[in-house]
C-alpha cells in the first residue's frame, strides 16, 4: 500500500530545490561580512538568518495558503501558532547560527510540518555538506547529495553501549553544566560536539552516536519539528528524562518563546534503556546543588 504523503511530489521538489538554493545562498553571504545582533543572552542572529526567513517564510506562505507559518525572525509566529491550525509549517533559516558566525562548519536550514501538533514531515539542509535530508512519518528518510537524484537514506543502528562505545551528542551549554556529573556516573560517554541541533540528530540517525541529550530549555519549536519527524520516521526513541514522550502542543511550551519545558533525549533504543536514570541521577544532583529542586520533567 503506497503511503499518503502531507504534500505532493511537486512541492517536495520545491521545497528541496528552494532549500538548497538558499542554503548556498547563505554559505555565498557568510565568506562577506554580515551583520551579527543579540536577540537574548547567548542568542545570536545575523543578516544572513533574517534574509533566510524572509525569502522562506514567503515562499511556504504562498505555497500552503491554508496552513500557518511560524519562523524563528518573525516576530508574529507566537500569535500564528495559537489560531491552533491543523498545520503548521516551522522554518529554522539558520541552525546553529553560532557555527556560521564563527565560521564552523555545523550549521542548517531547517523547515518541519507540524500536523495535530505531531511532527509529520522535515528537510535538514547542511549548506557546507552540500547535503539535504528528508522525510518523514509514513514516508520514510531520503537524502540528496550536490544536487543529485534522492537516494533512501538508511538509519545506522550502532552497537549498545558498553564501556569502550558509548558516543552521545550534547550541545555546549549542557556540557559544561552537567558533563563533569555525567562522568562521574557515566566514565564511559564518549562526548562529541556539533552546532546545529538537526546535524546532531542526523549523526545519531547514522548511528555515529546513539543519542543526543538537550537540557537547558532554550530549545525552540523550529529547532525540533524537523529533526524529530526525521528521528521517528528513522525509529528513535524521542523522549524526556521521566520518559514522557515530547509535546508539541501549547501545554507543553513556553507561551511567550515557543521553547520546549521537557528536556530531550533522542536515541536508540539500547541507549536510552541503559542512559536515562542514571542521568536523571546526575542530572538531578546538579540542579540541587544549584538550588533548582527536581528540576522540570
Amino acid at each position: 500500500m503506497t503511503p499518503t504523503l502531507p504534500v505532493t511530489p511537486s512541492q517536495v521538489w520545491q521545497i528541496n530545490q528552494l532549500l538548497r538554493q538558499a542554503g548556498q545562498r547563505a554559505r555565498q553571504l557568510a565568506q562577506q561580512p554580515f551583520d551579527v545582533v543579540e536577540k537574548g543572552r547567548q542568542d545570536f542572529a545575523t543578516s544572513i538568518d533574517r534574509f533566510l526567513d524572509r525569502l522562506l517564510s514567503q515562499k511556504f506562505r504562498a505555497w500552503f495558503p491554508e496552513d500557518g507559518v511560524i519562523s524563528e525572525e518573525n516576530a508574529d509566529s507566537q500569535a500564528v501558532f495559537r489560531e491552533h491550525k491543523a498545520r503548521y509549517w516551522l522554518i529554522d533559516p539558520l541552525d546553529g547560527t553560532d557555527d556560521l558566525i564563527h565560521h564552523r562548519h555545523g550549521y542548517s536550514l531547517m523547515v518541519g510540518l507540524l500536523e495535530h501538533y505531531t511532527p509529520v514531515a522535515g528537510w535538514i539542509y547542511a549548506p557546507n555538506q552540500d547535503h539535504l535530508y528528508y522525510g518523514g512519518k509514513d514516508w520514510g528518510l531520503l537524502q540528496m547529495s550536490s544536487g543529485g537524484p534522492p537516494v533512501p537514506l538508511l538509519p545506522v543502528c550502532p552497537p549498545p553501549p558498553s564501556q569502550s562505545h558509548c558516543p552521545v551528542m550534547i550541545g555546549y551549554r549542557d556540557y559544561r553544566t552537567y558533563g563533569d556529573a555525567i562522568h562521574r556516573l557515566l566514565p564511559e560517554v564518549q562526548f562529541q560536539f556539533l552546532g546545529s541541533f538537526g546535524l546532531k540528530v542526523i549523526e545519531v540517525i547514522l548511528g555515529r552516536a546513539g543519542l543526543y541529550l538537550y537540557l537547558n530549555q532554550r530549545v525552540k519549536l523550529w529547532d525540533t519539528t524537523a529533526p524529530l519527524a526525521l528521528a521517528a520516521a528513522a525509529g528513535l526513541v524521542c523522549t524526556d528524562l521521566a520518559g514522557n514522550p515530547l509535546r508539541f502542543d501549547a501545554d507543553a511550551l513556553q507561551e511567550q518563546t515557543l521553547a520546549h519545558q521537557q528536556p530531550i533525549l533522542i536515541g536508540w533504543p539500547a541507549y536510552i534503556d541503559a542512559l536515562r536514570s542514571p542521568l536523571v541521577e546526575a542530572i538531578t544532583a546538579v540542579q540541587r546543588g544549584r538550588g533548582q529542586g527536581e528540576g522540570v520533567w
